[in-house]
């Protein structure tokens, strides 16, 4: 699949622009601050429902707005879909396929892209929390269902917490007690889903990054993923931090997961009583990553690190085109090659070659290896002003 053409009303600045687009490389060229990035952040949200740079959506909607529109045309093979969603301030947003109204949740099933972004270094090198948001973001890509059970566990997650410092509060009585039981039973059945989809994804990312790294590096390199996992761990941390790491080399299944799941919150019950708060489960998990024995966060370099989210990505990709029944993923690299030596940029243009559609952004055109630069369009203060092939 790739995008033919894509049109944007009130994103960020721009106030209406059309953008068609070919198969291949698509090079999106312009000084900081015109708007490129903002291009390709309106694809990824059409695909994941979330942007790579805010935690909000009415960020995206131009100043004074009450709302945005994102409309692309895709193709594949014979077939086309206008897929489109709308942004609203206030109210619920709206999605639509070829003109016919959808829940915004299933819009991931009509279109698939993985978008590579400065920002995603904090992969590597920064909270769990974003390793948590990449391996989510991916899962619902494939199972749009994902979504859903994702919205029940932070739904029950939030209501458990609300009763346990409520207990905290006030004492704890027996029908608190019997009410976090209740509660308990739904966050192991919604948690334990995630856990195992997470764990299967996990497996299947892992020969991939190995291989990713590799042609990105130009070296040999163990690239490595595990999973912690704080069902299975004897310290649970406010914070965050993993104190007792606890790691599963293999795939965990649900009903394994619900078991450990059980355990540990009858382990932890005093402790989160104590703390009004949960403790365990699928929201306090990471994915460990390391380079060659050592955990990548606070030992690879600079250069490691960004070849590390880049093989996270580019691993996605694979996944995503392996099981795809509309084609590749289309694939975004956001203001990648500046940060690259001349030697990565050609590795990571042979890495890519294979893909469908390639959208590129970049604030000069030579920093583009001469085999992407194909299709280009040049962009100044929200405006297309040159296009050439």
């Amino acid at each position: 699949m790739y995008v033919a053409h894509l049109a944007l009303t009130d994103f960020r600045n721009y106030e209406s622009v059309e953008v068609p687009m070919v198969r291949g490389a698509n090079v999106f060229v312009g000084s900081n601050g015109q708007g490129k990035t903002n291009l390709v952040e309106a694809l990824g949200y059409l695909s994941t429902l979330g942007s790579h740079r805010v935690s909000v959506d009415h960020a995206m909607i131009r100043q004074g707005q009450d709302s945005a529109i994102v409309r692309a045309r895709l193709e594949h093979d014979d077939r086309q879909i206008l897929a489109e969603v709308q942004l609203n301030r206030t109210g619920a947003n709206r999605a639509q396929v070829n003109r016919s109204p959808i829940k915004t949740r299933e819009l991931p099933r009509y279109f698939s892209s993985v978008l590579f972004a400065p920002e995603d270094l904090a992969i590597v090198r920064g909270e769990p929390s974003g390793r948590r948001r990449f391996m989510d973001e991916l899962l619902v890509q494939r199972a749009p269902r994902m979504s859903a059970v994702m919205s029940d566990f932070d739904r029950v997650l939030k209501q458990r917490n609300t009763l346990l410092k409520s207990a905290r509060s006030s004492g704890l009585r027996d029908n608190a007690l019997s009410t976090l039981e209740i509660w308990d039973e739904r966050l192991i059945s919604f948690g334990s889903e995630i856990i195992e989809a997470r764990s299967n994804l996990i497996a299947e990312l892992l020969p991939e990054v190995a291989r990713a790294y590799s042609a990105i590096a130009g070296a040999e390199h163990d690239a490595s993923l595990t999973s912690y996992l704080s069902i299975l761990s004897n310290n649970a941390d406010d914070s965050g931090e993993i104190e007792d790491v606890a790691t599963r080399g293999g795939r965990i299944t649900a009903a394994d997961a619900a078991e450990n799941y059980k355990i540990s919150l009858a382990r932890l019950r005093r402790a989160e009583l104590d703390r009004g708060l949960t403790l365990a489960g699928p929201h306090r998990d990471d994915l460990i990553l390391t380079l060659n024995g050592l955990p990548a966060r606070g030992y690879a370099s600079h250069g490691e690190s960004w070849s590390f989210a880049l093989s996270l990505k580019l691993a996605a990709a694979e996944v995503l085109r392996r099981e795809s029944a509309t084609g590749d993923p289309v694939l975004i690299l956001d203001d990648v090659f500046a940060e690259l030596d001349q030697a990565r940029r050609a590795r990571l243009a042979n890495a890519v070659h294979g893909f469908e559609q390639v959208l590129i952004t970049a604030a000069v055109l030579e920093d583009v290896p001469e085999e992407l630069a194909g299709h280009t369009v040049r962009i100044k203060a929200g405006r297309v002003v040159e296009e050439e092939s």
